[in-house]
């Protein structure tokens, strides 16, 4: 017989969970059962493919520690990984008992957290033990308390050699009727190919700057088809020069125009609008005239401004990138 514990916990010396999982441990030894031990703390990176660690166990204890509130982050991501990547064939032959010890107070609400998460997910119980710890040393000092955790221990394993069978869960009930969401059928193998990607950080991160970039394409590509943008956008879009991941907003008001004209740029992104906002980080004045002779490549935004037919407020730094951003030809 073979089992797990995951332990949710933080890992510090007086923390009565660690004390808890060491005894039960001694006790599961003297009964010849193996015993391996995944503290969700030093394998964080990792969590989501944890539930695939269930294939060559006949039960698992999921420990964990009440500090403030809650059966903690790990544990929580853990059962989340379970639901999102967990063999659910798997999960439904596997006994479970549930150890929460608390520093403070919520060690019977964290209990029961588990255990209707463990119902949902289709497992089967064991009889779960739970408790206060005020002062580890007198909690460990205490025999009767020790007898306690031995008899839950030696539950646990005559729970799973005998395949005990427990009553229905109405959980089990909300989980077909209530809690349907529309998911992508994947294999097991699927599944645990995908755990596997959701625990490697540099997959990941590849995986949100390729969507990034795909994003910016298609912007790119969904504002150049559009051909209702108002003048000088088809201009502003075929002379647009990304600076790195510069962002900046830009609004002209033109004399003679009641739409002044908006451009935003997100690095390799560049909105065109013909609208007034309160929060551009640039307010340019200018002619229409003097406008249009910028944009046919005559001169530059800088040289506008330094003779005076141009006003701006705001940052100087990001009004000069302009002529940088939009290079026109000619000029």
């Amino acid at each position: 017989m073979k089992i797990n514990i995951y332990y949710g916990g933080r890992g510090v010396l007086d923390d009565p969970t660690l004390y808890v999982i060491r005894k039960m441990e001694e006790v599961l030894s003297e009964l010849n059962v193996t015993t391996s031990r995944y503290n969700l703390y030093e394998q964080k990176n990792a969590i989501p493919t944890l539930p695939q660690t269930f294939k060559d166990a006949d039960g698992i204890v999921l420990a964990t520690t009440v500090e403030w509130i809650g059966i903690g982050g790990y544990m929580q991501r853990f059962l989340d990984a379970c639901w999102l990547y967990g063999d659910k064939s798997v999960i439904s032959d596997l006994y479970m008992q549930p150890v929460v010890m608390s520093t403070t107070y919520g060690e019977k609400d964290g209990l029961l957290t588990i255990q209707n998460a463990w119902d949902i997910l289709g497992g089967l119980q064991c009889d779960g033990m739970c408790g206060y710890v005020e002062d580890l040393l007198a909690f460990e000092m205490k025999d009767e308390y020790t007898r306690i955790i031995e008899k839950k221990t030696e539950s646990l394993y005559r729970t799973i050699s005998q395949k005990l069978v427990t009553l229905p869960s109405s959980n089990q009930a909300v989980k077909r009727s209530v809690l349907r969401t529309n998911k992508i059928e994947l294999t097991p193998q699927e599944t645990e190919q995908l755990s596997k990607y959701v625990a490697d950080d540099a997959y990941v991160q590849q995986q949100k700057e390729d969507i990034n970039e795909l994003a910016g394409l298609f912007s790119l590509k969904l504002f150049s088809d559009d051909e209702d943008q108002g003048p000088y956008s088809k201009e502003f879009r075929e002379a647009f020069t990304p600076q790195g991941d510069f962002t900046a907003s830009y609004q002209f008001v033109l004399d003679g125009n009641p739409r002044p004209l908006l451009i935003k740029v997100r690095g390799t992104v560049l909105d065109i609008s013909h609208e007034a906002v309160d929060d551009a980080d640039v307010v340019a004045k200018i002619s229409e005239d003097r406008f249009a002779s910028i944009v046919r490549g005559e001169a530059t935004f800088q040289k506008v401004f330094f003779v005076g037919d141009l006003t701006a407020k705001g940052n100087l730094n990001t009004f000069k990138m302009l002529d940088s951003l939009f290079p026109f030809q000619g000029y």
